[in-house]
């Protein structure tokens, strides 16, 4: 087994369970705002619409065709026009609500504690994530995760964002790692596993909804409790 000694991990979907923690916070929003009022009447088909808008935004925000603000307001903006609802000024409040609310709620993928528990003591570990600078710290701390992690690495700190090698090169040199004895552990198979793997850096694909690919890859796994067979 190849020695490591720096393990990087993606946060969002990998550890902190973003889809769970993000249902809890527009389920709050949809309840605070009473959006029924506003002619949405399910509460379901709002968090079905939003998740929807903001993949499709996200993946333009990964590409820098989209800017942090714009993205905070918009997926919300036009989450409101699907149901007929034209108001950017309470698209802008619940983009600012959800911000407020999302990093406070502390689910965690399942294993995730016991996992990092088990590698703490073995390996240093990092954060690597796309994530807004704000917000990616209060979920590391109000999740318990923070004490785990040397170094939190974001987009924003880089002006880059994953798959975009400066991300991992500006990781390397931070946390005083080299590629060769780096592993990059995520869930999302381009910016995280491909883009670790173009500069040289091994990888550990998570992949517990069993998307089909083609990729070579050094690592696969559908459960973090694997990471104590991988490492």
């Amino acid at each position: 087994m190849k020695k490591y000694e720096h393990l990087f991990f993606d946060l969002d979907r990998t550890l902190w369970d973003f889809d769970t923690n993000s249902r809890l916070a527009l389920n709050e929003i949809y309840l605070s705002f009473n959006l029924r009022s506003k002619g949405i009447m399910g509460v379901e088909e709002f968090v079905e619409t939003y998740q929807k808008i903001n993949e499709e935004l996200w993946a333009l925000y990964r590409r820098g065709l989209l800017n942090k603000r714009k993205l905070r307001t918009v997926r919300f903006t036009k989450t409101l026009e699907a149901f007929n609802v034209d108001d950017e000024y309470l698209g802008d409040q619940l983009g600012t609500a959800y911000i407020e609310i999302s990093p406070h709620k502390t689910a965690l993928l399942p294993n995730a504690i016991d996992v990092l528990d088990y590698l703490s003591e073995k390996y240093h570990l990092h954060i690597i994530t796309n994530g807004f600078e704000e917000v990616q710290h209060v979920k590391l701390e109000k999740s318990g995760l923070s004490p785990y992690f040397d170094k939190v690495i974001t987009s924003e700190q880089v002006g880059a964002r994953k798959p975009d090698p400066a991300v991992f090169h500006y990781a390397l040199k931070i946390s005083k790692a080299r590629a060769f004895n780096s592993l990059m552990i995520g869930d999302d198979l381009g910016a995280d596993i491909i883009g670790a793997r173009e500069v040289g850096i091994d990888q550990v694909y998570f992949n517990p909804k069993k998307i089909e690919h083609t990729e070579e890859l050094n690592f696969e796994m559908e459960d973090l409790i694997e990471l104590k067979q991988i490492l």
